[in-house]
């Protein structure tokens, strides 16, 4: 009789605890069940870069295609510059042709535009289509793979090399999920390149005896709600990695697995992480890209009104139902600033500030061009101020 009765108190007791809305609280509080199939994993919003969930993100491993994500970047970057055009016609050489692994199945020899290489890139993960804009921007494969390592220090990351533009299997090539976090977030400052990214399926050579049809090896493009990109990645010593982005209202995150199992494992995981990022945080976007923040004027410039803008988006981000009341932004201009000056040029810093705590800072650049004037308009200008002064 005693032995049922403790069973009946104890049956009760699990089953009132269980029912309780604390014990889902419980679970929720602990997001570091999210990657528990992934050897590393890290949850970050995109404007500000703060880290919603961290899980082993500085280990080094093998990034595999994730690799595409930093040549990806330096190919938006000769883009911007003006360096590179999306209508140039690119010829294949027998090197870009011959490379194995994902491919779009370019012939050496062969022309196709940089509109549709990017393409190949970003969707179907082609390392032939990798290595063929590589060699157009550096003049070789190895000679990008500097710029690339370049890069990496720009970005302050101590825990990347590359070896290669493509992720295929390399001694002393490695990242971290934290690295390529904030490649992510520096690519991402090319905001087209979602356009790019987000294509679930599309062809190539489309009408030619050749034609090839491209399908997005990111599956969570076409199966969760805002998420455009960005880039897979599989090798046997890899498993499988995604370095994911998605877009909700106004809310950008990043989230990169690496290592897991599956692919099935690797998208649950990501979905997870997004997820706990929309159902826990919000954010309240400050300024978009480009969106000017004060006019200055250059009286050495052709034009001396010029528009100050942020280089990228900026925003704060805090838990649902707890925005700060105390956010301010200052603007602070380098001094001593030289013309001409070019668009994108850092010329200022935009911090954003919780009370007296500084949350982010921002490059602040031009919207255009800045030009030293001619000596006819300096001379004009010169006549014009004697005048106003009698």
């Amino acid at each position: 009789m005693r032995k049922y009765s403790l069973f009946i108190i104890i049956t009760f007791l699990l089953t009132f605890i269980l029912a309780t809305p604390a014990a889902a609280e419980t679970a929720q509080s602990q997001p570091e069940t999210l990657a528990d199939g992934a050897k590393s994993a890290i949850l970050m919003e995109r404007d500000t870069g703060e880290i919603l969930f961290d899980k082993n993100s500085h280990e080094k491993l093998p990034p595999a295609s994730m690799t595409k994500t930093m040549t990806l970047l330096l190919i938006m970057e000769a883009l911007e510059a003006g360096t590179l055009k999306k209508d140039e016609m690119i010829r294949v050489s027998e090197k870009a042709a011959s490379m194995g692994g994902s491919q779009i199945f370019l012939e050496a020899g062969e022309e196709m535009s940089v509109n549709d290489l990017l393409k190949g890139i970003a969707v179907a993960s082609g390392n032939d289509a990798s290595v063929a804009l590589a060699e157009r921007i550096a003049g070789s494969e190895e000679a990008f793979v500097e710029k690339m390592n370049e890069k990496v220090k720009e970005l302050g990351l101590e825990n990347t090399k590359f070896q290669n533009t493509t992720g295929l299997p390399a001694e002393n090539h490695y990242s971290t999920s934290y690295d390529m976090a904030v490649i992510a977030k520096e690519l991402l400052k090319y905001e087209s390149i979602t356009e790019y990214t987000s294509i679930y399926e599309d062809y190539l050579r489309k009408g030619e005896e050749n034609e090839f049809w491209l399908v997005n090896t990111n599956k969570l493009v076409h199966f969760y709600p805002g998420v455009d990109g960005l880039k897979t990645g599989y090798t046997n010593e890899a498993k499988y990695c995604l370095t994911a982005t998605a877009k909700k209202d106004d809310m950008r995150v990043i989230a990169v697995v690496m290592g897991a199992e599956t692919p099935k494992d690797r998208n649950n995981m990501i979905s997870n992480l997004l997820d706990y990022a929309y159902s826990q945080f919000e954010t309240k976007q400050l300024f978009e890209k480009d969106e000017k923040i004060k006019t200055l004027n250059f009286k050495k410039a052709e034009n001396m009104q010029t528009n100050i803008v942020a280089s990228e988006s900026i925003s704060t981000i805090y838990k649902k139902g707890e925005f700060p009341e105390d956010i301010v932004h200052e603007t602070e201009i380098n001094d001593n600033l030289e013309l001409p000056i070019k668009r994108g040029d850092k010329i200022g810093t935009l911090y954003v500030k919780e009370g007296t705590k500084v949350l982010t800072e921002t490059d602040l650049t031009v919207d255009h061009d800045v030009e030293k004037a001619g000596y006819y308009t300096l001379l004009k200008r010169a006549i014009q101020d004697i005048s106003k002064a009698k």
